[in-house]
């Protein structure tokens, strides 16, 4: 009978032992904030072993040495250790990561691989020590330790629960080191991407100016003069039209991805921002002898929207128009009141739009013209950020045409509150 009592308690502590590795799992599993991480296996090794603390050392291969990353933190000197080098060659914790394999000591005097300098440095006294090595797959990447055994000395349980410990928490360091490095990452792409929309708008603003007076003056230079001024003239303008394209192009490469949260909203008349956007364009329809029409809504009709935003999708597509539209043709800007919506409306007299590309041409990096044989020039981003920029505002945008040299409609509808 004594003997199936013992048995019975031996499966019972096997069982609770299962059963909180089982819980240890889930809690190294709950976080991955290294520091936090780092502090729940201080406590758990001290815990699961009756140790009064425990500490762990990751391996830094370009230096090769052991580092103390972390002290169970209510230990006298926990603050001063991390950061402390430890030798690979003459410390117990070098030898646990070099032979692969735990060690475990009730008496560190006795072992003169025991590293001193730890001790002296945090005033803290190491009488025993048991160290298991940390493995993430075919590699050792540290060293955990528990310190002091509170009762008795160091057993097979403990040094079975310091392995199991030691497996989860470096597959768990791991994975918190590679979010670290992760968001590291995302932080360098956040500010590269800052840096290069900060100089976009800087530079198509300071470009914007002195096109708009280059357009003016090779407007007027190829229609009051012949012959060779003329044709100079005219080869001016294209040229300012092609950079004025390209600008257009690197401002809207800031609005490729846009969402509600990006919006500045106002309640604006939406007059203010036809007269806006017809004025952005009216250098770029004059230098291609098109005539603009603007049919401004009463200034009763509020939009609650992003003024530059909604003026740049308005401009987007006047843009558009004027691109895709023969010499001497006409561009008209007008709106008409729904019950519950406002549709503002952009047609010409351009080269059309087949069925088949009336939906794929608000896709990112596209045109109807063959890419390789082009000849309007652009990147094909206008549509796409004016849809963008529609569709954050809660609106809706299509194109229509009767087919090619027949001219389009693109329609923005906007709800009104």
């Amino acid at each position: 009978m004594t003997e199936a009592y013992a048995t019975l308690e031996a499966c019972q502590r096997e069982i609770h032992r299962l059963s909180r590795l089982v819980e240890i799992s889930l809690a190294l599993n709950s976080t991955l904030e290294l520091r936090k991480l780092l502090s729940l296996i201080m406590d758990l090794a001290a815990e699961i072993t009756d140790s009064e603390s425990a500490s762990v050392l990751l391996y830094d291969r370009k230096l090769g040495q052991l580092r103390f990353v972390a002290l169970t933190p209510d230990t006298p000197g926990s603050a001063d250790l991390p950061g402390i080098p430890v030798p690979l060659d003459g410390s117990l914790a070098g030898a646990i990561l070099l032979e692969n394999r735990p060690i475990a000591l009730d008496d560190v005097t006795t072992d003169p691989r025991h590293f001193q300098m730890a001790d002296r440095q945090s005033g803290f006294a190491t009488r025993a020590l048991m160290g298991v090595p940390m493995r993430y797959q075919d590699q050792v990447i540290g060293v955990l330790e528990s310190v002091n055994k509170r009762h008795g000395t160091w057993t097979p349980d403990d040094e079975r629960n310091l392995m199991v410990l030691a497996a989860q928490s470096a597959v768990a360091i791991q994975n918190a080191r590679l979010v670290q490095q992760l968001q590291r990452a995302y932080n360098e792409l956040d500010q590269l991407d800052k840096l290069k929309n900060d100089f976009i708008a800087i530079a198509s603003h300071e470009l914007r100016t002195p096109l708009s007076v280059i357009l003016g003056y090779a407007t007027f230079l190829k229609e009051d003069t012949e012959g060779a001024v003329g044709e100079h003239a005219a080869a001016v303008l294209n040229s300012a039209l092609r950079m004025r394209n390209l600008i257009e192009d690197l401002t809207n490469l800031r609005y490729l991805k846009m969402g509600q949260a990006e919006l500045l909203r106002e309640h604006i008349p939406l007059a203010a921002i036809f007269q806006a956007a017809a004025r952005d364009v009216e250098n770029m329809a004059a230098a291609k002898g098109h005539i603009l029409r603007v049919y401004p809504p009463d200034m009763s009709v509020i939009v609650n929207a992003d003024r530059i935003k909604l003026e740049m999708a308005i401009t987007n597509l006047l843009n558009n128009a004027i691109k895709f539209t023969p010499g001497g043709g006409e561009i008209v800007l007008t709106c008409e009141r729904k019950p519950k919506s406002i549709w503002i409306m952009i047609k010409d007299t351009g080269i059309g739009i087949p069925q088949e590309q009336l939906t794929r041409i608000f896709e990112e990096f596209r045109q109807v013209e063959d890419h390789m044989t082009r000849r309007h020039g652009g990147m094909g981003l206008g549509l796409s950020i004016a849809r963008a920029i529609v569709e954050a505002h809660n609106g809706r945008i299509w194109a229509e045409s009767p087919g090619p040299q027949r001219g389009s409609t693109f329609t923005i509808s906007l709800p009104l509150e």
